[in-house]
């Protein structure tokens, strides 16, 4: 009879660093936030009062801070088909061997590797107004001149257009490593069947990056409910509050107007919402599985 072999508890001082940075640098932090979040805090007085649900109720009927809600669902709505759709298109068009396609794959990516800084820096000059590179464009083409940033319907779509400039190296490449999983036997069947390009991608293709379009689509998510540095460099919210995200409003309201209960609430908001997003995303994600596999039974 084999003898049992004892637990070694000591095993667990393996994970013991990874678990102390975890619990300080995120679940202490999440906690305390909560926690602030139902206070009102005077940094100037030094006070803090216990008020519970208060800050919460005051966002409900803050237009400014409903207004951020508005804008960063829409800027999510706008950049993440763009993100799944352009990114697959780059990767498909550029998943072919030589140095041509290396090259775009390099030009693509490289912008990523910006800064934020630099970006909006250099769309500023492109989009401002009057000297911009768009209006004299406009100009010398006997057109008149146009400065998305400073019209409201057209201020968070130009940050919208930036974002996807500067970052669609990331889901291009994600698409481009989870296209050369896909065993070329396959594509092979399918040239001997003579089946047309859209067929390919839709029978073989796409079945077999639907994980990859689920994951792009989920980070991406995650990534543009956090939009900030965009629009505070490019247009500062404005105008009158149209490009102001979530994240903004909480920067503006902790570290202006010192109301950090207030901004932790802000934040818990967005916390809770990030979570129901990818949530959904996730059980979207689940269904299709489910679908799938039932379309494989026999």
């Amino acid at each position: 009879m084999a003898r049992k072999q004892p637990q070694h508890w000591l095993n667990g001082l393996f994970v013991l660093p990874y678990l102390v940075v975890y619990v300080l640098l995120l679940v202490l932090p999440l906690v305390l936030g909560w926690w602030l979040s139902l206070r009102d805090v005077d940094m100037l007085a030094d006070t803090s009062d216990f008020i519970g649900l208060k800050n919460y109720a005051d966002l409900l009927h803050d237009d400014i801070f409903m207004g951020a809600v508005r804008n960063t669902f829409y800027f999510v709505g706008l950049t993440t088909p763009v993100f799944v759709a352009l990114g697959l298109a780059l990767a498909l068009a550029l998943n072919r061997p030589g140095r041509t396609g290396a090259v775009l794959r390099a030009i693509f990516f490289g912008s990523s590797v910006l800064s934020v800084t630099i970006v909006t820096l250099v769309w500023r000059l492109v989009l401002m107004p009057d000297k911009g590179l768009l209006s004299n464009l406009m100009i010398g083409a006997g057109l008149h001149p146009l400065a998305p940033l400073v019209i409201e319907s057209l201020a968070l779509p130009s940050v919208a257009l930036v974002t996807v400039w500067w970052i669609i190296g990331l889901p291009m490449m994600l698409f481009l490593a989870a296209l050369q999983q896909i065993p070329q036997e396959m594509y092979e069947a399918a040239a001997l069947d003579n089946a047309s390009r859209w067929r390919t991608f839709a029978s073989i293709t796409l079945p077999s990056i639907k994980r990859t379009v689920a994951l792009v689509a989920v980070i991406e998510v995650i990534q543009q409910f956090q939009l900030f540095g965009q629009s505070y460099l490019m247009t500062q919210g404005g105008p009158n509050n149209s490009s102001r995200p979530i994240v903004q409003f909480i920067y503006e309201t902790g570290f202006t107007q010192w109301a950090l209960g207030y901004s932790a609430a802000a934040a818990q908001v967005l916390f809770g919402l990030m979570l129901i997003g990818v949530s959904i995303q996730a059980w979207l994600g689940r269904q299709r599985a489910a679908e799938d596999k039932q379309e494989q039974k026999p």
